[in-house]
């Protein structure tokens, strides 16, 4: 008689080759759950390539070994949740699934990905990453939220639509948008026109968020009657803000001074969102950044939470995920340059 080792067991019952079948309810799409031309079944397939996966019908079954299948047939039932719920699925769905699923301490990916914060025209805005959901349950329960963290990653976007339900749902009665009037890097001073069209590019992305949340046609109206305020920072000064959801933008870019300024005009009924990149301060003269020193400041203080957004909450295209870790590794591969945060 022999024996087997604790640890070969183990391997062993991860290693065995099992068979498993999946029944998808008649109530789901089976094109939809597949993507177009099965672009999601080849992404899964891609995650788990030790496995063997066929469909027939609406019979899914999956065969290789016992802890891919185990874990792939979690994915199957997440994603037909999440198509039940009306999110359209793709391969980029499934790499951020697999990614919740493998981590421990991660929510499900359904509960990420069905939580649908607004929809307009058809298309629901919903957080697509874990830390883009702890973003969006962090404006909910706070007062005051910090969302900082690399471009793409939806810092503002989400905020906007946070600020669109509240507005809609009457827990506020106005949005104000704000972002200090600071070139990136070029002189928009001289160019030609009135101040409002100076200050204009400053605040064309404001615009543009608000557009794919809020009826064009309705938009003007809106602003006439003050629902919505866009303004540059400066006209923030000496306001008191109540009943009003508001959001700055590129935080990074204001001074110390002019972030105590803001935060100060925080009125009764309201809800502030402040978003930034500390990473991409256009501040001339050695300005130090008031979004680069505010944690330290209002540590211990209640109601105000910082949520910090890494590459892997990027949601634009694969590459600018890539670029933000190569910058990461050329900051730190130069001497005497300390990291940035």
């Amino acid at each position: 008689m022999t024996s087997t080792p604790a640890g070969a067991a183990a391997e062993s019952d991860r290693t065995a080759r099992v068979e498993h079948r999946i029944v998808v309810p008649r109530s789901v799409s089976m094109p939809a759950l597949l993507g177009p031309q099965d672009a999601v079944l080849r992404a899964v397939e891609d995650g788990f390539p030790r496995l063997a996966i066929h469909v027939r019908g609406d019979e899914i079954t999956i065969l290789g070994p016992a802890g891919d299948v185990a874990l792939c047939a979690r994915l199957v039932d997440e994603l037909v949740d999440v198509v039940s719920a009306g999110t359209v699925l793709s391969a980029d769905v499934v790499t951020r699934s697999i990614d919740m699923l493998t981590e421990p301490t991660s929510p499900r990916p359904a509960e990420v990905l069905t939580l649908n914060i607004l929809s307009n025209r058809g298309r629901s805005i919903r957080p697509k990453t874990v830390g883009q959901k702890a973003y969006v349950d962090a404006i909910d329960v706070n007062t005051i939220t910090f969302g900082i963290g690399p471009a793409g990653t939806g810092k503002t976007y989400l905020a906007m639509a946070k600020a669109v339900q509240a507005l809609q749902a009457k827990e506020v009665s106005r949005i104000v948008l704000t972002r200090p009037a600071v070139e990136a890097g070029e002189r928009l001073g001289f160019l030609p026109g009135s101040l409002n069209d100076k200050i204009d590019p400053y605040l064309r992305p404001l615009y543009d968020a608000l557009h794919d949340m809020v009826d064009p046609d309705s938009i003007p109206k809106l602003i006439e009657t003050g629902m919505i305020e866009v303004a540059p920072l400066a006209y923030m000064r000496g306001r008191t803000l109540n009943e009003a959801f508001i959001i700055l933008d590129e935080a990074q870019n204001t001074s110390a001074e002019q972030m105590k300024m803001f935060l100060t005009r925080l009125g009764f009924g309201s809800k502030m969102v402040v978003t930034g990149d500390v990473t991409q301060v256009d501040l001339v003269g050695h300005a130090h950044s008031g979004l680069h020193v505010i944690e330290d400041v209002l540590v211990g203080v209640d109601d105000v939470e910082f949520c910090h957004l890494t590459s892997t909450d990027v949601v634009r295209h694969r590459l600018v995920s890539d670029i933000i870790d190569a910058y990461d590794r050329w900051d730190v591969s130069r001497p005497g340059v300390v990291p940035r945060s």
